[in-house]
């Protein structure tokens, strides 16, 4: 790369944006879909009594609260993964394929997705059985120890991810002698930020795709700079420089701590409405009480509108954070050429609408419309 001439420019290419708009469209209805399914399959499982019935039949086999969870959650959960296999498979595997997003082969696919079943599966059993536990022992202020266990335990993820789970998907190496140069400018671009990172590192993006990445990853001894490969292949020195700059910026403003904090208030408002919507299901549906497990679909069904009511506020909060890392990387390196030459890059190569509808951008954006960060990039270079 160093030495080598990469094109720059902020023109958005008319037809990759056709085309974005069509998948964006494409995954926002499928979106919906997926939404609607898991709400009936919630409140047909309430509706025809199918929760109590399995729990009933699982009582015949254990009367111990741990396993029952357990069993429970197997089965309901799994015959949920089945009926949206289909729509998984399609969105997941055969969408990006149809917009040359995708590398991927069909083993690699299934290989995958065993290891985020068995991965995401075991975290997310871990997770209910802690939860169920305390509403247990605690079934009046459940929801406040349950969301600041899961404080706790999103810190840690946070912290391992780099090293535990993230390598399980990729490989990551250190950058080499052909990338020494980058190396050595974003490490004293991280020392100029004043954040420690424990080095520059490339990782396979391309074994499953053909878009581009890059990101500042874990905390503290675990920080490190992640590119993929990619984004190496097709991008400036200049540009890839500007894209971490936007990533120390994150970190400048402590955006991942006030994420977390953020993330964990709401989720603890979400509990307290849960705990009310299990007073009215114990009384509604007859359950045993608030730590019924049969009463699993309502968490999730309660959990799930709770989500979406306030999607555009943590959307809000998300896309003000990414504005002032984007000011951020304008600022620390005053090249804001090159950083609206990677966001056009970026937008046409990982097929990304960079001016989608308002009502979307708000709703679902958590980041500002990328034509909109194209020209606060262009309008910085002028002003210089």
């Amino acid at each position: 790369m160093d030495g080598e001439v990469i094109s720059t420019t902020t023109e958005l290419d008319p037809e990759k944006q056709q085309r974005a708009k069509q998948y964006a469209r494409i995954n926002r209805r499928l979106m919906v879909v997926d939404l609607a399914i898991t709400g009936i399959y919630m409140v047909a499982w309430l509706v025809f009594g199918w929760s109590e019935d399995l729990k009933q039949n699982l009582l015949q086999y254990t009367s111990n609260e741990w396993l029952l969870v357990a069993l429970y959650i197997l089965i309901f959960g799994g015959i949920l993964f089945i009926i949206n296999l289909p729509l998984s498979y399609y969105q997941g595997y055969s969408l990006p394929h149809q917009y040359d997003l995708s590398t991927q082969t069909r083993r690699g696919g299934v290989i995958d997705q065993v290891k985020e079943i068995l991965i995401g599966g075991m975290f997310g059993l871990v997770v209910l059985e802690i939860i169920y536990a305390i509403l247990r022992t605690y079934p009046t202020y459940w929801w406040l120890w349950a969301a600041l266990i899961l404080l706790v335990f999103n810190v840690l993820m946070a912290n391992l991810a780099p090293t535990l789970l993230m390598p399980i998907f990729n490989k990551f190496v250190p950058l080499g002698d052909e990338h020494a140069d980058l190396a050595d400018r974003l490490l004293q671009l991280a020392r100029r930020s004043g954040t420690y990172v424990k080095g520059v590192f490339k990782f396979d993006m391309s074994r499953r795709s053909t878009t581009a990445n890059a990101a500042l990853t874990g905390l503290g001894n675990t920080r490190r700079i992640i590119l993929g490969d990619t984004l190496l292949a097709g991008y400036s020195t200049d540009e890839i420089e500007t894209i971490l700059a936007h990533e120390l910026g994150h970190q400048v403003h402590h955006d991942i701590p006030w994420g977390i904090l953020v993330s964990s208030l709401l989720t603890m408002i979400g509990f307290y409405l849960v705990g009310l919507g299990l007073e009215w299901g114990v009384a509604y549906f007859g359950f045993s009480g608030p730590a019924d497990v049969a009463a699993m679909p309502l968490f999730v069904l309660v959990m799930g509108i709770y989500g979406l009511i306030t999607m555009p506020l943590e959307n809000s909060f998300s896309r003000w954070r990414e504005r002032r890392a984007d000011q951020y990387a304008l600022q620390i390196t005053g090249n804001g050429r090159a950083f609206g030459s990677a966001l056009t890059k970026l937008a046409d190569q990982n097929l990304s609408d960079a001016d989608p509808e308002p009502w979307v951008e708000v709703i679902l954006y958590s980041h500002p419309a990328l034509s909109k960060r194209i020209r606060a990039a262009e309008a910085f270079s002028e002003s210089l």
